[in-house]
């Protein structure tokens, strides 16, 4: 195969799509409204038909060859990154968080894996040996959160919290930075006179210049989940895709069309009463799955790998059981519930 060509066109291309898709992402959810089922489909929909348009182009203008190459890389990251929603979904239900908050949290959450990717990619695979001790510390905090969701299923887990004192993110780093203990509006940071003034004081860690507030914690539990999965999906993709631009071209699509695809899964669980057990079902999976894998590399080869495609298709399948169950056995308010689902 001959070399990868017009980099330097592709490259300016790739960044031109990029800012134009953020603005438009950006302007297209800048009121505040509960996502809709169809208007995530829809949105996962642009995604899609505008990573396969860059596909056309590379097409088009540099080879079928490399095109494919790019496609493999994409459709690899999309596939990983279902697990990565798992998480994403768990966190939030931890944190109580839901709404125009979480579309909020996943924007900027995406802004900085769209950094941290590009970061990977420089770097190479080098920096992925530490991975393997991180999936076990993921792997422990999955399996505690489809716990937690688990113990709260019959109770109103996805009411916001009114005081997070008492939550695991406050208690680890209460103590290393001033932390207000509320939700904000849609507040990452409140200054010290915000606090004072409207009589906060109360309700912080400790005395400072400015506060971290529950919002940024839960950005801050999502990037770094992010971060884990990409020891995963970046050496994956490089070994299908070896081109820099190709695999951060594959990475940047797949993360752009996530948050779109989170709120169709989290739509779904709205509308589909079964559907939030099968998640908490794919959570002990995607524990099991980390572990496995670390253990693989840290103690020892047991001789069990699971593939992205296997992955995939345990996810896929178990996601329609639990379509096919709320459709066969709905609660009794959703049976009667005329407007299902709300679109």
């Amino acid at each position: 195969m001959e070399a990868f060509g017009s980099s330097i066109e592709t490259l300016g291309i790739l960044l031109a799509i990029v800012s134009v898709s953020l603005y438009i992402d950006l302007r297209g959810h800048k009121h505040a409204r509960e996502e809709t089922l169809y208007g995530a489909i829809k949105w996962s929909a642009f995604w899609i038909l505008l990573a396969l348009g860059f596909y056309g182009y590379l097409w088009a203008r540099v080879s079928k060859e490399w095109a494919d190459l790019y496609l493999a890389g994409y459709a690899l990251e999309k596939s990983l990154s279902v697990d990565n929603l798992m998480v994403f979904m768990a966190i939030f239900a931890s944190f109580g968080i839901k709404g125009q908050l979480q579309r909020r949290i996943l924007y900027w959450g995406i802004l900085g894996a769209l950094v941290f990717r590009a970061v990977f990619v420089v770097i190479g695979t080098g920096l992925f040996l530490a991975s393997p001790w991180i999936g076990f510390v993921f792997a422990a905090i999955v399996g505690w959160s489809a716990i937690k969701m688990l113990g709260n299923k019959d109770d109103e887990a996805g009411d916001e919290r009114e005081d997070y004192a008492d939550h695991w993110s406050i208690r680890l780093t209460g103590k290393l930075m001033p932390i207000y203990t509320k939700l904000h509006l849609d507040r990452f940071f409140l200054k010290h006179a915000e606090i004072v003034e409207n009589g906060f004081s109360h309700a912080v860690t400790r005395k400072g210049s400015v506060y971290a507030t529950p919002a940024f914690l839960c950005l801050m539990a999502n990037e770094t989940s992010d971060i884990a999965f990409s020891f995963d999906s970046v050496p994956a993709v490089i070994s299908v895709t070896e081109q820099p631009i190709l695999v951060y071209a594959a990475m940047i699509f797949a993360i752009l069309g996530l948050r779109s695809l989170y709120f169709v899964l989290e739509a779904l669980t709205r509308y589909l009463v079964h559907l939030e057990a099968a998640v908490i079902v794919l959570l002990f999976f995607v524990a099991g799955k980390m572990a496995l894998q670390s253990w693989n590399h840290v103690i020892g080869d047991t001789g069990i790998h699971i593939s992205p495609q296997a992955s995939v298709l345990i996810v896929a399948g178990t996601l329609l059981l639990g379509v096919i169950a709320s459709l066969l056995f709905p609660s009794k308010d959703r049976a009667s519930s005329p407007d299902l689902p709300q679109i």
